[in-house]
């Protein structure tokens, strides 16, 4: 895909999808994936535990394709390798993944690298070694990252007003306690069960979607 990354990154921190497996039930991941381009997500991040490295690399291939035919980027979480050879437009990683400066290096200067940032000190090395944008949080304590302590409405602030790249929030966020962030900075929300824990995926996307452009104009 082309476009003005800078521009296209942020816009694409709205609605921050985190895919898992979890839920799947009787679809398969990329029918779920259709379901919340459908509902609007703006960015697709493809975050697997459970496959072999091919068969990772195979669908993901076929969901950035997907999320390509609805003008939306996908991220690769934590795998660099699986980035490169699906096409995938970027790769997110944690603190005890690969350092940004090295992703960097491995990926040129057109892919999007998000990381994980829990403190205005970890944000701003990140954007110095090449961050293109960084997940905060958890903002609530979130089965899928136990070992993660909530930040406060402070700590938002904090780091959201230490860098310049953009921030996205992410940790037990909902459509009820969406709001709550406003104020703090942040150009988007990342949610994980509540879209693909969803009954009517397309339909809670559409909602979230709502939300999240209430909290970024509020």
């Amino acid at each position: 895909m082309k476009f003005d990354k800078a521009q296209q990154v942020k816009n694409s921190m709205l609605l921050y999808a985190v895919t898992d497996r979890a839920w799947t039930g009787d679809s398969t991941l990329y029918q779920q994936v259709e379901q919340c381009l459908k509902g609007g997500a703006t960015l697709v991040q493809i975050r697997e535990k459970g496959l072999s490295h091919e068969e990772f690399v195979a669908e993901a291939k076929d969901i950035v394709q997907l999320c390509h035919s609805y003008g939306v980027c996908c991220i690769i979480n934590d795998d660099v390798q699986a980035c490169l050879e699906s096409g995938a437009d970027g790769v997110h990683v944690g603190q005890d993944d690969m350092e940004a400066g090295d992703v960097r290096t491995l990926l040129g200067e057109e892919k999007i690298i998000g990381v994980s940032a829990h403190s205005v000190e970890e944000a701003q090395l990140a954007q110095s070694r090449g961050a293109d944008y960084l997940g905060v949080g958890a903002v609530h304590s979130t089965w899928t990252k136990t070992d993660a302590a909530p930040l406060t409405h402070h700590d938002i602030c904090d780091i959201c007003a230490g860098v310049a790249i953009p921030c996205v929030a992410i940790g037990g966020i909902k459509l009820d306690n969406m709001l709550e962030l406003t104020g703090t900075g942040v150009a988007g929300v990342a949610i994980v069960s509540g879209i693909f824990a969803a009954p009517d995926i397309q339909a809670a996307t559409a909602a979230l979607r709502a939300r999240a452009e209430e909290l970024v104009q509020a």
